[in-house]
């Protein structure tokens, strides 16, 4: 340990580095250019949820259900059997994932991975699987930018997880709109029936880890999963690093507002699905 201080000190003072997420010294000698502070302020997901879609619940009396569930998946809104992620998508996270989804910060990949394995060891629901899959890029975003996000966190993972990587099996064929923020509407219109199962692959009975970055709406995990599910998969867990979460905190969240998105979102979803 003193040899370790030691060193993380002679780090800082002879090859200064700023974190990437606040600005200050790197005291650390560390591959993953976050400091430690800033790697502790991602607000862990915790407490009641919805069954299927993790969302964390706004009141305790959703603990009275017999079946916890959150409006959208009462509905059944989603395809996907199970959804979890590790963080709230605050500002810290944000700029963690910008620095892995622009700048292709592998170790930084490997950390996010090695706390979606944490996940799936408080979280037994998500196991058993077959296949580790990442969400993917359109084959013109893909040679634009060079690499898969998504990949990045679900190579490592499976590896973890000891299990075989499916980066094969799943295709999008419809690209992403070039508009930077998309609104609740456009995110379930552009990415409704834009994947499928890439040609002569089987995923016939298989169960699915399905990994992304963010899950902002659910509609990318939900398109994903319908197209796995429309080729036989017989269960598909998303797992993500991040979830938007809009005023919620570790400490609860604002329920007016929470409420409000929840209400949208669902209006949104029900409206795409039914057209």
């Amino acid at each position: 340990m003193i040899w370790r201080e030691t060193l993380d000190v002679l780090f800082s003072v002879l090859f200064p580095a700023p974190c990437r997420v606040c600005g200050g010294t790197l005291l650390a000698a560390s591959s993953i250019p976050i400091c430690a502070p800033c790697l502790d302020s991602f607000e862990k997901l915790s407490g009641l949820e919805c069954r299927q879609c993790g969302r964390p619940f706004i009141s305790p009396v959703a603990a009275q259900m017999q079946v916890p569930l959150c409006h959208l998946c009462r509905s059944g809104v989603y395809a996907f059997d199970l959804a979890r992620s590790f963080a709230n998508y605050n500002d810290a996270m944000a700029r963690a994932i910008t620095l892995l989804k622009y700048e292709a910060v592998t170790r930084l990949g490997n950390w996010f991975a090695a706390r979606l394995s944490e996940l799936v060891a408080r979280c037994p629901e998500t196991i058993p699987a077959d296949v580790v899959v990442p969400v993917p890029l359109h084959p013109l975003r893909l040679r634009e930018r060079g690499y898969n996000q998504a990949e990045l966190i679900a190579r490592p993972l499976a590896k973890l997880l000891r299990l075989p990587l499916g980066s094969y099996l799943l295709v999008r064929t419809k690209p992403r709109p070039d508009k930077h923020r998309l609104t609740r509407q456009e995110r379930w219109r552009t990415v409704r029936g834009a994947y499928a199962t890439r040609q002569g692959t089987r995923v016939d009975k298989l169960r699915i880890l399905l990994v992304d970055d963010v899950f902002t709406t659910g509609a990318t995990l939900d398109a994903c999963s319908r197209a796995l599910r429309s080729s036989g998969a017989s269960r598909v867990v998303g797992l993500t690093v991040a979830r938007v979460l809009p005023n919620w905190s570790p400490g609860g969240p604002v329920a007016a507002a929470d409420a409000q998105s929840i209400e949208a979102n669902q209006s949104v979803a029900a409206g795409i699905l039914h057209k």
